[in-house]
């Protein structure tokens, strides 16, 4: 059964989708679409993500989006071995920690990307959101070591569902300098990511981080410069930097027409 998941390495959706089917021993392929963000994306991946973002999973006449819905599918169809807790309650637990990590923390490391690496803020101002997200990242890994308690893992004994939601974005933090401090947190951060269905997503990641070679910063500045790129402000992520003071940043890049908010969805065919 061949599938496909289109992806980004940088993208921590996509991470976990990665993690999962890991997990799970299912072969894929994850490619990189192209002209993301740019109104020209790859017919496929337009047609089966909307929303123009990643990851899309593809497999036999399923096309799927969303990492959430993703990972459902993907425990239905492969349900060996289960990533899932075995309690109704432990299985809220995870899913609940899931939904705060795809939007509340999210939207800090997203924002902290937007001041480095896209120019949104500089000097005075990007030092102010710099404080602010460093601020709230530590009260998160707070209450994240609250959540992992004596647990050995997020999911509870075993490596799963609640681990692969948390550890790509917690590893996105670590990129910024702000990763945990806690004992127990930092010990489960090194133990997830030297798991075999793990270890390989992270090196993908950093070997095209926003300060590696891969990536031509410059090209992209310009690209933005000229509508051409467009960074997804929706949601969670709006939402911070407007309440981070960046309402300014976002009429800013309204006004240049390099961030993107979803329209409704072209009909198909």
């Amino acid at each position: 059964m061949a599938v496909t998941v289109y992806d980004h390495p940088l993208s921590p959706y996509g991470q976990k989708v990665k993690i999962a089917l890991n997990e799970k021993g299912v072969e894929y392929g994850a490619p990189l679409p192209t002209g993301i963000g740019s109104g020209s994306a790859d017919p496929e991946f337009a047609a089966g993500s909307p929303r123009g973002e990643v990851p899309l999973l593809l497999h036999e006449e399923a096309a799927i989006f969303d990492s959430s819905v993703i990972l459902a599918y993907i425990e239905e169809v492969w349900p060996n071995p289960a990533l899932l807790p075995a309690t109704a309650r432990d299985r809220a637990r995870v899913r609940m920690l899931e939904e705060t990590m795809d939007t509340h923390y999210e939207a800090i490391t997203w924002g902290l990307s937007e001041v480095r690496y896209f120019h949104r803020a500089s000097g005075a101002e990007a030092e102010r959101f710099e404080a602010i997200a460093q601020e709230q990242l530590m009260r998160w890994h707070a209450w994240l070591a609250a959540q992992l308690a004596d647990r050995p893992w997020f999911n509870g004994d075993a490596f799963g569902w609640g681990d692969l939601c948390v550890l790509p974005f917690v590893n996105g933090a670590v990129g910024f300098g702000y990763g945990p401090d806690a004992p127990a947190l930092t010990d489960w951060l090194a133990r997830a990511n030297a798991r075999d269905s793990v270890a390989p997503v992270v090196a993908a990641a950093a070997a095209v981080a926003f300060d590696s070679p891969a990536i031509s910063l410059e090209a992209v500045h310009e690209a933005m410069a000229a509508g051409l790129f467009k960074r997804q402000y929706r949601d969670h992520r709006l939402e911070w930097m407007v309440r981070s003071g960046g309402l300014g940043v976002v009429a800013d890049g309204l006004a240049k027409d390099n961030i993107r908010l979803i329209e409704p969805f072209a009909a198909p065919g």
